[in-house]
């Protein structure tokens, strides 16, 4: 990155809350479902038809907004929000403006080994638009030949967050993301899935010169669905507008679209302005009110958040960088590391089973099925096995390929696959007794100081039992039988 320039980024997320029905009708919020099956006259914007708003999607949003440590405003009002686009029925959103639910607040997050902190502008309420498909051409309107709308997704409850320009490069910006997606999932208010868009992040990346306060022409990045996006695409946009800086050229305020394949950002639209949306308080929609009472009674059901979490996991000696694998994966995975832990697993194998080996075999599977083969108590029952010497640290990962795969528990499994190690110790001598009658000028250099054939010895007991043998013990055993010669 050049020296002499100073990103600014600033994230806009939405999430999708995982509510029952939509938040201003009774419709399904539903993922998948066929085309406009999930739809109402209120959510397509018919006349006559009027919002009632989900009572379960306000209580939602003021969790976040209590997680990330905002003020939640005892009064707050809906507008409506006006644009014309085909996927916004009513050609208007209701959305909020001067008074949204939560203001102020923050997030930190550990980048590298060091603490940022990201200010929090505020977080509010407001309804998702249909979904536009666009036929042929990549999927992209300009070469398209012709576009189709469902509007299952229109009316379904979305809280925008909206950070400070507080990040200061593209890896912040992932950071940042991964940690405020860990904050949404471990509330359970949304399943946060980036694939399926129920949770989006757009990113608003500008540059100046360093040591220069004003900041510069801002620009909205979209269609980044996954957090290797993200960082590639504000990387990629602060080198652009660092390069038309530096021609002569000048940053124009828009929307522009990320290009996954390509690598690159291509213009959408002008960038809106706040007076383009002429916004106006919604008539049809009385001002929430909440009281002490009821955010005392939110708050009071807050899980333990991320951080809190990697505290305790990093008291556990689990290692910096698993710890962030666990915060980032499927709330389910982090609740099978919890119910291990819960069961007396080892922690640090444990961490290492769930993000590493669990993790890979479910990207294998075509149709990622639930983890109902694997529980917290296998996790206990397998991390006991390794550190008794019952299996091999590689064999282990064996034997948790086979209980995902429904073969059994542990034990069942270690069997059936021939995976248990060989810890009796008369056998263990027995092995040990062939191998030093037939090695007889290994033993002569390790009596004479030579210590480099006791490791041959060690494999060659290991090759004999099949790689079965328990490597420590033998270990243990070879030295104590060989004495001072090793």
């Amino acid at each position: 990155m050049n020296a002499d320039w100073e990103p600014v980024i600033g994230i806009e997320t939405h999430v999708e809350l995982a509510t029952a029905s939509k938040m201003f009708c009774g419709c399904p919020v539903t993922f998948g479902a066929p085309p406009n099956t999930a739809v109402c006259p209120t959510c397509l914007g018919l006349p006559g038809a009027l919002p009632v708003p989900n009572r379960r999607a306000i209580e939602s949003i003021i969790a976040i907004g209590l997680a990330l440590e905002c003020q939640v405003a005892p009064r707050s009002v809906f507008h409506r929000k006006n644009y014309f686009y085909a996927d916004l029925p009513k050609n208007y959103q209701i959305s909020q403006y001067d008074l949204p639910v939560c203001v102020g607040g923050g997030l930190e997050f550990i980048l590298d080994g060091e603490q940022v902190a990201v200010g929090i502008e505020r977080a509010h309420m407001e309804e998702d638009t249909g979904k536009t498909i666009h036929r042929g051409g990549g999927g992209r309107l300009h070469s398209s030949s012709g576009s189709l709308l469902d509007f299952n997704r229109s009316g379904v409850p979305l809280v925008e967050i909206v950070s400070r320009p507080d990040l200061r490069s593209a890896e912040q910006a992932r950071a940042y993301a991964q940690e405020l997606r860990a904050v949404v999932a471990a509330l359970g208010v949304s399943d946060a899935k980036l694939e399926e868009g129920s949770i989006r992040f757009d990113a608003n990346v500008s540059v100046r010169p360093v040591g220069s306060s004003p900041l510069g022409v801002k620009v909205e990045i979209k269609n980044m669905n996954s957090f290797r996006s993200l960082e590639r695409a504000v990387a990629s946009e602060i080198r652009r507008q660092i390069d038309l800086l530096e021609g002569g050229g000048t940053v124009v305020q828009e929307t522009r679209h990320w290009d996954e394949e390509a690598g690159v950002t291509h213009g959408m639209r002008v960038k809106e302005g706040s007076s383009d949306y002429r916004y106006f308080t919604e008539p049809d929609l009385v001002p929430m009110v909440v009281d002490e009472d009821w955010r005392l009674a939110i708050a009071a059901t807050l899980p333990e958040l991320p951080a809190a979490r990697r505290s305790r996991y990093l008291g556990l000696g689990v290692e910096h960088q698993v710890v962030g694998s666990l915060l980032s994966a499927e709330q389910g995975l982090v609740d099978l590391f919890e119910a291990g832990l819960a069961a007396g697993a080892d922690p640090r194998l444990a961490a290492n089973w769930v993000s590493g080996e669990v993790v890979a075999w479910l990207r294998r599977q075509d149709h990622p099925p639930a983890l109902g083969n694997l529980t917290g108590q296998h996790l206990a029952e397998l991390s006991d096995m390794v550190n008794e010497g019952l299996v091999s640290a590689s064999a282990a990962k064996d034997v948790l390929a086979g209980v995902l795969a429904g073969e059994g528990g542990p034990a069942e499994v270690a069997g059936r696959r021939d995976l248990l190690q060989i810890s009796d110790r008369g056998a263990l001598q027995t092995a040990i007794d062939e191998v030093l009658a037939v090695n007889q000028d290994a033993v002569a250099r390790l009596a004479s100081g030579d210590q480099k054939p006791f490791g041959f010895l060690v494999g060659q007991v290991m090759k004999s039992t099949g790689g079965k043998a328990d490597p420590k013990l033998v270990t243990e055993m070879l030295r104590s039988r060989l004495g001072s010669a090793s």
